[in-house]
């Protein structure tokens, strides 16, 4: 059964998790036809990724505890690394990509969504990382992204007491972008997607790559990374093009592919 399903849209793919029975939790089948998915996009033409879940209740309801309730300690530590690896080649896609959280994000569905570059929701989606109340620690790179996206301290609150929250709490503390009505969700998350893509792709790459690896360092070397970036984006024929256009004022000519 395909628990992954990839829906190419022009230069914009949406990738959905098609579980809706379960509603959509994560178990090894799941995450690796993730992994699969993720290695056969084609980067040359998609300019831009959307992740979403199967059915109107939930984006990702979490791991699958069924799979985890009998896990030994090391296998344990194997389903983590499965699920960390899978996230982290999510997360380090070249394009940009956008969770368009369309119910219950919790646990690995939080996770998921964290690894996504901008995140927006449902009126109806709820977000938590409620392992604590199960005995075990989000395992999915949960303590370590809703720290860096939210800041330690209410990271530590949320998922210390396992407390879920509403899509309007999401928002005020940031760790979504915008809430829309559920209808809407989709095609604010296709608009923006076709926005990101109708811009020069190798210049958008670049940007994300500063970004991502700027944070890892400290200032004097994330400026060093910003300026080797913006140099690489001289000389290419979408620079050349658009800046041409732009003194010329007439729009540029269409942007060619990565």
């Amino acid at each position: 059964m395909a628990f992954v399903e990839l829906e190419i849209k022009g230069s914009v793919g949406i990738l959905t998790i098609n579980r809706p029975e379960a509603l959509n939790a994560l178990n090894d089948q799941v995450i690796s036809q993730l992994g699969e998915t993720l290695d056969n996009l084609d980067l040359n033409t998609l300019r831009c990724l959307i992740v979403t879940g199967s059915g109107a209740k939930a984006f990702v309801a979490g791991a699958d505890i069924g799979q985890m309730s009998g896990l030994s300690k090391a296998e344990g530590e194997a389903f983590g690394k499965l699920g960390n690896d899978i996230f982290r080649k999510l997360e380090t896609l070249p394009i940009p990509t956008i969770a368009a959280v369309n119910g219950f994000a919790l646990g690995g569905g939080c996770e998921l969504a964290m690894s996504c570059d901008i995140r927006l929701a449902s009126e109806t989606a709820v977000f938590g990382q409620p392992e604590a109340g199960l005995g075990i620690t989000p395992g999915f790179g949960g303590t370590q992204r809703m720290a860096r996206l939210i800041g330690p301290g209410k990271a530590k609150e949320l998922i210390y007491s396992a407390r879920n929250i509403k899509a309007p709490e999401a928002l005020s503390i940031g760790l979504v972008q915008a809430v829309y009505p559920a209808e809407e969700l989709m095609p604010a998350a296709e608009k923006l997607a076709n926005r990101i893509a109708g811009n020069a792709p190798i210049a958008v790459r670049a940007c994300k790559k500063a970004i991502n690896d700027g944070l890892q360092v400290g200032m004097d070397e994330a400026v060093v990374i910003e300026e080797k970036l913006f140099g690489s984006c001289f000389e290419t024929k979408d620079q050349r093009n658009a800046m041409s256009a732009f003194l010329e004022k007439r729009p540029h000519d269409p942007f060619e592919n990565c």
